[in-house]
């Protein structure tokens, strides 16, 4: 199965049911079908051939889906661009994925266009804007409009079948430390995925999700994904930078889950009035993107019940999703990350590979159809996490007597004091439970003295007044010696990526 079927079998099965909503109102299946269609068949008119890469630079949207759906059924690859890129970061993912064509619109032509002049593989460009001139002057490409696609394009079915072990895309990490790496994913990987998430989920027909998350985001991705295949339905709203909005969107559109990373519930508890909220309809929350404090999981479960709360976990390069936690067991096994998904094995290995016992702290290793084929173009990084059919995570972690896993923290977030191994992950949770503490982020830096040393940012929140002094004495409540922070910084706001992760590299 191709992940195009997604969008084609939910076509088939209900043209007439709701499919996406955006901008106040709706497109049912069939609409979507058939200008996925014409967009496909406009690539393959225009030289776009099986295997070729095509990039998408457009932000959540009708387009967005049309368009990724539609580079797929032309049996092409399509390459996912951080809308948030500078031209140089984009003219590297071009370049390095040797795409042949960008989808864009208008909004990001001023980034786009410095970036095409530094990618010369680029010969084609599908533009949502009237004036081309400017792209088709960046060098021998042709440009076309999306209006001109989608009034004039063949609405009828692309004749480019694949197989499920062609790759279907590209997407690039999100570039925290050095450059971006291309993961790339075959459809089997994909289609695995999607399944295993719709069967834990039990996604049906019925259950619409509100999407904040980009759909370049690996995660943002599952979700256009799972429900597509469910037959359901994705309500897209960008303006999370006011998050009272997504609240009201969330009611008016009677959406039925809610998913975010930490700091999408970060914001929503300290800057809305989500508290005094009710969402009738809502029946599950997911949370992945990173480790949320135990601390923020009891206030997200509390403040959404009686909707579900899934804690899962997962990376991009096992096509989003590896574990979660069953919402029965969340008050019994607080800060676990639960179990392998349908079709997936994990287990905490030594530094020979070795599956280690319980309670002892490893490497999370993991094994299944969802892994990825490697990173794109590059065998070395490959070869670093690809060992012997186990995908190494990077993460540690350790399991407990009934198989529960539970994630300690990065290889890399490790920070040796003095003798003492200390996770950052460890310690930024207890910060956590300072109720004045609105977010938090824990690196360590040199130290003549103990090698390293644990440096703290705080965003403190609502009204809080404390000083570094007083977050000091809190955190010393708390911890142990060797874990208290040589520096506390308290801050505005920290550096992010678009898909909300903390940026730490650019932390001193």
């Amino acid at each position: 199965m191709q992940v195009n079927r997604f969008l084609e079998n939910s076509a088939q099965r209900n043209p007439e049911s709701k499919a996406a909503w955006h901008d106040g109102r709706w497109m049912n299946y069939g609409e979507i079908e058939s200008f996925s269609n014409k967009a496909a068949n406009g690539l393959l008119e225009n030289g776009i051939r099986k295997g070729d890469r095509v990039a998408l630079l457009v932000e959540n949207s009708f387009d967005y889906i049309i368009h990724y759906y539609a580079i797929l059924k032309a049996g092409a690859v399509t390459v996912a661009l951080n809308t948030a890129w500078t031209a140089d970061m984009l003219a590297y993912a071009l370049n390095d994925s040797g795409a042949k064509c960008v989808v864009s619109n208008q909004r990001f032509s001023q980034v786009l266009l410095p970036a095409l002049r530094l990618s010369p593989g680029v010969d084609f460009v599908v533009q949502k804007q009237d004036d081309l001139s400017a792209f088709e002057e960046t060098g021998r490409r042709r440009a076309c409009r999306f209006s001109d696609i989608y009034e004039t394009g063949n609405p009828a079915k692309p004749d480019a079948e694949g197989i499920d072990a062609d790759i279907a895309s590209i997407v690039y990490t999100s570039g925290s430390t050095g450059k971006p790496k291309g993961v790339t994913l075959t459809h089997l990987n994909i289609v695995s995925n999607t399944r295993s998430i719709v069967d834990y989920l039990k996604l049906t027909p019925n259950d619409r999700v509100m999407t904040v998350l980009p759909f370049y985001y690996i995660y943002g991705k599952s979700l256009l994904n799972t429900h597509f295949y469910a037959g359901g339905s994705v309500v897209i709203d960008n303006r999370f930078a006011y998050p009272a909005v997504i609240l009201e969107t969330m009611k008016e559109t009677q959406v039925t889950g809610f998913a975010g990373v930490p700091s999408t519930f970060m914001i929503l508890l300290g800057k809305t009035n989500i508290r005094e909220c009710r969402f009738d309809h809502l029946r599950y929350v997911t949370q992945a993107g990173g480790a949320m404090a135990v601390a923020v999981q009891k206030d997200v479960a509390k403040v959404f019940s009686p909707a579900e709360l899934f804690v899962m976990y997962g990376a991009t390069e096992a096509s989003a999703r590896l574990s979660y936690l069953d919402p029965e067991q969340l008050h019994r096994k607080w800060g676990s990350i639960g179990k392998a998904i349908p079709n997936v094995r994990l287990t905490v290995v030594d530094e020979r590979g070795e599956e280690l016992p319980p309670g002892e702290i490893g490497e999370i290793a993991a094994k299944g159809s969802n892994i990825m084929t490697g990173y794109w173009n590059d065998p070395a990084e490959t070869d670093k996490v690809l060992k012997n059919g186990w995908y190494f995570t990077g993460d540690l972690g350790k399991t407990d007597a009934e198989g529960f896993l539970y994630v300690v923290g990065r290889k890399k977030d490790m920070i040796k004091v003095g003798g003492e191994r200390v996770s950052a992950k460890e310690v930024e949770e207890k910060i956590l439970e300072i109720r004045q503490v609105h977010e938090v982020a824990v690196i360590g830096v040199p130290d003549e003295l103990l090698g390293e040393a644990i440096k703290v940012f705080i965003v403190p929140g609502g009204d809080a007044r404390l000083t570094e002094q007083d977050f000091g004495l809190e955190i010393r409540k708390r911890l142990p010696s060797y874990m208290h922070p040589k520096t506390i910084v308290i801050t505005a706001e920290l550096p992010k990526n678009e898909s909300g992760k903390i940026l730490k590299n650019q932390l001193m």
